[in-house]
């Protein structure tokens, strides 16, 4: 017999009666019975019952032993009776009859536990993360993470792609996010840059000729966390396409998406092939947001018109000088109490809004202090711009465009919610597309990148030296996933006439380009096929899978919201000696003093 164990404690069934068994694994809970004592026994496949009655040697053993000691049991299974049978658990059916004990480490007293369904502060969760992961859920996360990356694996390797692996160690780049620096010891004063994303790299790929690449790959970022985003690393399905269209790229990735979702959903309905494509025009008057949800079935229309030289002043007013009006319908809201309208608007003064405005129809009009200020002909383009009908009501939001779009959806998701009309049990995909190449900055009225500067603009050369710039669409997308944008990709601009131009427009010289990108851009001088792809995130694959609020919840070891690995320590001071051969000086900034009246 092997020395810790001959089966798993998630292995062993009602066939197995009569055999004599080994299992190693932690000690889960402990029930005492008095002349009975019931150890349940966990591993990472499962757990196992084992009972010893106390004339057995191995109660004295067991009995005082703590939670999440670790153990050998060696014994006999049993079939359990009929009304004992645990349902819930797989080895339910049987038990171990325990004849010998041995404990292979006894564990002190428990900072959080393991058993049980208690909330511990993230702070606690984070030191002892060794122990978190043994909880069921954490350890589940963990598992389905696994198998979603192999599933991942498998789908793009039968798609035609190959894995290919880019550098770690790299340049900085002054696009995007903020780079994790790394110094060189033997060039001092130069650093290596930890990748925000292979960006530059798989291009690469596609010109040197391997025309379908792909990797789990690690991407660092020194940003802020959210509960969507983790702070320091995170990691993406990256791929990247040869002689390829928009449409190729979508019709390549999609049944991968939808098939982890449908293997790992659980049951949940998954949006079928082909996604709906969405413009970002449509997406922002719509939904309010380029991330729309499709679980909500709430559509935000333009009134603008409806109000434009009207006796609502405050609209009107607007109107002239600028703003839309938007109008977000609530079907089946005109029986709520005026208390419900009231709390809405409070909710929108305590999120910078002026208020929300709203109409009510009944008996064929409409009513509130907005529709006594409407022609009955205004109230009526409205309630056709809505779809609504007698016992809804409506909602307003007025501002310039962009603040009015992203208010609107707010108050979108708001009202899905106080309505309950979220669509459940349902993973609804779909792709925004033709995204602004280039936005004017609200500040200093200068013409900048929107997205993706190395995008390929629609219409090319010609679009940029004959359009307004403002007018012009990218081949840029993002794919979302009930309301979380999964990824953002493109097709890439592969030529250097279009990118110097492009940059041109955007306020920056040649050399600018040269001196920040030369690298790619001498690459495509010599033969570059047009190519695109993209790279949806795997954390956030997982967590939509996993239905967990906080991505922190299926990543392995992640910092906190401080980017600190309270485990492992770090960040963490080092020693002169590690900075004299990087030939570093340290310039700390200076430590607050504090005051008797608690200023520094």
């Amino acid at each position: 017999m092997h020395q810790y164990r001959t089966h798993t404690c998630g292995e062993l069934r009602a066939r197995h009666a009569g055999d004599a068994v080994r299992l190693s694994g932690w000690v889960h809970r402990k029930r005492d019975h008095g002349n009975l004592l019931f150890v349940d026994l966990r591993d990472h496949y499962g757990v196992t019952q084992a009972v010893m009655d106390v004339s057995s040697p191995v109660f004295g053993i067991l009995e005082g032993l703590r939670p999440e000691s670790v153990v050998t049991l060696t014994g006999t299974v049993a079939e359990r009776s009929a009304d004992t049978v645990n349902p819930k658990i797989p080895t339910g059916e049987i038990e171990l009859k325990v004849t010998e004990a041995q404990v292979c480490s006894v564990a002190d007293v428990l900072p959080i536990l393991v058993h049980g369904e208690q909330e511990f502060p993230e702070d606690m969760r984070l030191r002892y993360r060794f122990l978190d992961l043994r909880r069921e859920n954490v350890h589940r996360n963990m598992l389905l993470r696994s198998n979603v990356i192999a599933s991942l694996r498998r789908r793009m390797l039968e798609q035609g792609f190959i894995e290919y692996q880019t550098p770690i160690l790299t340049a900085s780049s002054p696009e995007g996010a903020r780079d994790y620096l790394v110094p060189s010891r033997i060039h001092p004063g130069k650093f290596y840059a930890l990748p925000q994303a292979p960006q530059q790299f798989k291009q690469l790929l596609m010109v040197a000729g391997f025309d379908r690449y792909f990797q789990i790959a690690p991407c660092f970022r020194d940003e802020d966390a959210r509960a969507d985003r983790s702070p320091g690393e995170f990691y993406q399905l990256d791929f990247e396409m040869s002689f390829v269209t928009q449409e190729d790229v979508f019709n390549a990735i999609e049944p991968v998406l939808a098939g982890v979702f449908e293997e790992f959903g659980g049951g949940r309905a998954v949006t079928k092939a082909p996604f709906p494509r969405i413009p970002y025009d449509e997406s922002m008057l719509k939904y309010g947001s380029d991330k729309p949800d499709l679980r909500n079935p709430l559509l935000i229309a333009d009134v603008t018109e409806a109000f434009r030289g009207s006796s609502f002043g405050i609209f009107a007013r607007g109107i002239d000088k600028g703003s839309v009006v938007r109008a977000i319908p609530a079907p089946g809201a005109a029986d709520k109490p005026r208390s419900w309208f009231d709390k809405l608007n409070d909710w929108a003064r305590e999120e910078g809004a002026g208020g929300l405005g709203y109409i009510v129809f009944a008996d064929g009009q409409g009513k509130g202090p907005i529709a006594k200020n409407l022609e009955p002909g205004r109230i009526d383009a409205i309630r056709a711009a809505t779809g609504l009908k007698d016992g809804d009501a409506v909602f307003f939001a007025c501002d310039k465009a962009d603040k009015a779009a992203a208010f609107a959806g707010q108050v979108r998701t708001r009202l899905c919610a106080e309505l309950d009309l979220l669509e459940k049990d349902v993973f609804k995909f779909c792709w925004t597309v033709d995204f602004p190449f280039y936005e004017r900055d609200p500040d200093t009225g200068k013409i900048g990148f929107s997205h993706n500067p190395f995008s390929m603009p629609q219409g090319g050369l010609e679009a940029l030296n004959s359009q307004d710039p403002l007018s012009i669409k990218a081949y840029q997308y993002d794919i979302v996933c009930n309301g979380i944008e999964l990824s953002s990709g493109a097709i890439r601009n592969h030529l250097p006439e279009i990118m110097y131009r492009a940059f041109e427009i955007a306020g920056y010289e040649r050399e600018h380009v040269e001196t920040h990108f030369g690298g790619m851009l001498n690459a495509f001088r010599f033969g570059a096929p047009p190519h695109g792809g993209a790279a949806p995130g795997v954390d956030r694959i997982v967590m939509l899978l996993a239905d967990e609020p906080n991505i922190r919840e299926v990543i392995l070891f992640p910092f906190n919201q401080q980017a600190q690995d309270l485990l492992m320590q770090a960040p963490a001071s080092v020693s002169p000696e590690q900075l004299r051969d990087l030939h570093i000086k340290l310039d700390l900034p200076k430590a607050k003093i504090k005051t008797g009246n608690g200023e520094g």
